[in-house]
């Protein structure tokens, strides 16, 4: 199951720059990731200072 970035993210794209597949990009008020290309590495919840990535 791909992760989803929740309400609790802060826009600081921490995440993106750890994400091996480029699969999280700036949305509307918060990062999304795309399932679709998200592989599951759990990079993303790893570098969260707000822990807003999860699956």
């Amino acid at each position: 199951m791909a992760y989803k970035i929740s309400d609790d993210c802060i826009s600081c794209g921490a995440c993106a720059s750890e994400c091996p597949v480029s699969a999280i990009s700036e949305g509307d008020g918060k990062y999304v990731i795309d399932e679709g290309s998200c592989v599951e590495c759990g990079a993303c919840a790893g570098v969260c200072p707000v822990g807003a990535p999860s699956n």
